[in-house]
């Protein structure tokens, strides 16, 4: 016959596996004799010994690693790309009830939907619009995922891998891009030169004495420099009235 105080020491065990103590981001969720009963928690409450049954369910966020995954491309490249998912339960009874186990289902769902849409892009929009990509990811994700009480805040492709061959394609594609560049903006330097140029010959044209001025302006720049000997030329304009002058004589003596 069992003592009073085994009996004792016995009761205060079950109670003691009746009290369950959650953390503010915890939930539990309580099947009764199989049945679904909801969650409880966060702090402390009780169960049914023998009866309940509670499964533990972690309400932070998960930062889920997707394994590089080999994806051939819209346009025939064959890369391997990776990526981050961003996601938390929102209700943990549709998260242990309505499948075996989200974390691992999340992960191949992720894994084929990266595939999916990484197949359906081209390289060159894979590598410009990630950020398009990683929206569409994230949505797709978020729609699959909600019956499961799951929401998918966030999608990364993290990082893309190309071969060593589309690397070199690539390399010269950036190289002859830039040198194109550099010529157009050659050229349109020159033409803008050439245009100032004309500008400043038609000024010049239609104002004679701004040449004189600009004479002066050259000898005062070239004086500046302290050179023992200056060379300028002179403007024929300056001449001008000693020509005509003698021009004028050289008639009257003549008559």
């Amino acid at each position: 016959m069992p003592t009073v105080s085994t009996l004792i020491i016995i009761l205060v065990l079950i109670l003691l596996s009746a009290v369950k103590i959650l953390r503010e981001y915890e939930r539990g969720v309580v099947f009764r004799l199989g049945r679904l009963v909801g969650s409880r928690g966060p702090g402390i409450f009780l169960l049914i010994p023998i009866v309940d049954r509670m499964i533990k369910v972690s309400l932070r966020t998960v930062v889920m690693d997707v394994p590089p995954q080999d994806v051939i491309t819209r346009d025939n490249v064959s890369i391997k790309v990776n990526a981050v998912v961003y996601f938390r339960v929102l209700y943990p009874e549709k998260a242990i009830v309505e499948v075996e186990n989200y974390l691992f289902a999340t992960s191949q769902l992720a894994q084929t939907t990266l595939r999916s849409v990484i197949g359906q892009a081209e390289l060159d929009h894979l590598l410009a619009e990630r950020d398009r990509i990683n929206v569409e990811l994230q949505t797709i994700l978020d729609k699959q995922t909600d019956a499961w009480g799951i929401k998918v805040s966030s999608v990364e492709v993290k990082h893309v891998d190309l071969p060593q061959e589309m690397q070199r394609a690539m390399a010269k594609q950036a190289e002859a891009e830039r040198e194109r560049r550099a010529k157009v903006i050659n050229a349109e330097g020159e033409f803008q030169a050439a245009q100032r140029l004309a500008d400043a010959a038609g000024i010049i044209g239609d104002f004679p004495y701004a040449l004189q001025l600009r004479y002066l302006q050259t000898l005062r720049e070239v004086a500046a420099e302290n050179n023992s000997t200056t060379l300028f030329p002179v403007p024929i304009d300056l001449f001008e009235p000693f020509i005509k002058a003698k021009a004028a004589s050289s008639k009257s003596s003549e008559s």
